[in-house]
């Protein structure tokens, strides 16, 4: 859908399950709202997502097309394409430019881009990634329960990844690959849940068939494995509220560094006002029914701010002094007036 105006109430970064559902909310509202949508959600290449009451399985982007049509019925406008910029205007309100050098402009925005996952460098990961190389057990646990799996360490979170994913099966290896030992305490929890930890540094993975089977160590060892759970570095998407001078702030674990994030009220409001986030570039850990309660929240609370002005400019405007309309009869007796005196000047010359 192309624009059918140039200022909205409401401009929508991003279309994925926080930025639909606040456009299907805000649409509902009868505000009038344009989703830009650069068309790379997070979860694309996963073949289902779970935990979504109602449509538990549903492939992704079948949700996200079921979402889009909902909020175009509705009014909404979607387009596809990157916006790359955005910033105040001095009477209020904001211009957003897109990378085609388009722009709009909105009373208020609501970002929800979202975060890219920074994988370990590790050959096999990137190409295996939603599919058997994992992070989120309530993501996917169910479809590897029972089966062997292996936790790739790379951070802070290794121990705490195996205890969880332990949850699921009863055969979990981790692989202490580059991180810094454990300590005894951790040490002793993992035997206690009879977690294996394989020293080494992983070479890669190994794959057969289109089919995950195994860990291959550095020097050469393979152990087989179904399923490897690694911990991406969880970067927010924040290059358009960097414009606005909304910093990203850095998520930490342990002291040790494991994202980036825009801060925010829990409503989704931020720093600068008139702007509002939900979704993952807010909170890295929210999964997709998450995302989409955040929409519904921080759509919730824009549609509150624009009544709220809207009452405000209505009062003003209700107070000020009332100025006559300057009618067609009153400008003939003017004209008329003016008339006469010229001719009334001509008579006593």
């Amino acid at each position: 859908m192309s624009e059918n105006r140039q200022r909205y109430d409401v401009v929508v970064i991003g279309g994925g399950a926080a930025g639909l559902s606040g456009a299907l909310t805000l649409s509902r509202a009868r505000r009038s709202v344009l989703v830009i949508d650069a068309g790379s959600p997070r979860n694309a290449p996963a073949s289902h997502a779970h935990n979504y009451l109602g449509r538990e399985g549903v492939p992704p982007l079948e949700l996200l097309a079921a979402g889009r049509a909902e909020a175009a019925g509705y009014g909404a406008e979607i387009v596809k394409g990157d916006a790359v910029a955005a910033e105040e205007l001095p009477g209020g309100g904001f211009r957003v430019v897109r990378e085609d050098g388009s722009a709009v402009e909105a009373r208020r925005l609501l970002v929800t881009t979202g975060l890219v996952d920074e994988l370990p460098p590790v050959p096999g990961v990137a190409e295996r990634w939603g599919r058997d190389v994992l992070h989120c057990p309530y993501c996917h646990g169910w479809e590897v329960r029972a089966r062997p799996v292996g936790i790739l360490a790379g951070g802070p979170t290794a121990v705490h990844q195996a205890l969880l994913w332990r949850q699921w099966t009863d055969d979990v290896v981790l692989f202490r690959h580059t991180a810094a030992d454990f300590g005894d305490e951790e040490y002793e929890q993992l035997a206690a849940r009879s977690v294996a930890v394989v020293d080494g540094e992983v070479a890669a993975l190994e794959v057969t068939g289109d089919r995950l089977t195994g860990v291959r160590l550095a020097g050469g060892t393979v152990i087989p494995r179904e399923a490897v759970v690694v911990q991406p570095r969880f970067t927010a998407r924040s290059g358009v509220l960097e414009t606005l001078g909304l910093a990203p702030t850095t998520m930490k674990v342990a002291g040790q560094p494991i994202g980036s994030y825009i801060a925010a009220d829990p409503a989704g409001a931020t720093e600068v006002p008139g702007v509002w986030v939900a979704g993952n570039v807010t909170n890295p850990m929210e999964q997709v029914i998450g995302s989409a309660a955040a929409g519904l929240k921080a759509a919730s609370a824009i549609n509150m701010d624009l009544v709220t002005e809207d009452t405000r400019r209505a009062v003003e405007a209700r107070r000020a002094p009332a100025v006559p309309a300057f009618s067609a009869a009153m400008e003939r007796q003017v004209t008329e007036r003016v008339l006469g005196d010229r001719r009334h000047g001509l008579q006593e010359m």
